[in-house]
C-alpha cells in the first residue's frame, strides 16, 4: 500500500507564496508518475502539475512560470512551489502518484489566496 500526505497549505494574501509538500509512505518502487491537482467549490478537479520520473514535468496552462513541481526520492517527498498566487489559486490541494495512472492520492490541504 501507498499513503500520501499533504501539508503546507494555508492562508496567504495574493501575490504571496505557498510550499507545499507531499510525505509518501509505503512501497514506491513501481511509482514513476507523481502530480499535483485542485478542486475549487463548484468546480471539477483540475491538474495542476505533474512529473513522471526520468522522463516528463507538465504545468496546467493557468499555473505556468509560477507555480514548480519538484520530488525528492530519498526523502520520498514531492512538493509544489507556488509563487505569485492569485484568489482563483483558491482551492483543495491534492497530491497524487501512480506507476502510470493516479492509483494513490493524498486527502487534500487547503489553499486560500484572500486579502
Amino acid at each position: 500500500q501507498v499513503q500520501l500526505v499533504e501539508s503546507g497549505g494555508g492562508l496567504v494574501q495574493p501575490g504571496g507564496s505557498l510550499r507545499l509538500s507531499c510525505a509518501i509512505s509505503g512501497n514506491i518502487r513501481s511509482i514513476w508518475r507523481m502530480g499535483w491537482f485542485r478542486q475549487a467549490p463548484g468546480k471539477q478537479r483540475e491538474l495542476v502539475a505533474t512529473n513522471t520520473r526520468g522522463a516528463s514535468t507538465d504545468y496546467a496552462d493557468s499555473v505556468k512560470g509560477r507555480f514548480t513541481i519538484s520530488r525528492d526520492n530519498a526523502l520520498n517527498s514531492v512538493y509544489l512551489q507556488m509563487n505569485s498566487l492569485k484568489p482563483e489559486d483558491t482551492a483543495v490541494y491534492y497530491c497524487a502518484a501512480g506507476p502510470v495512472q493516479f492509483d494513490y492520492w493524498g486527502q487534500g490541504t487547503q489553499v486560500t489566496v484572500s486579502s
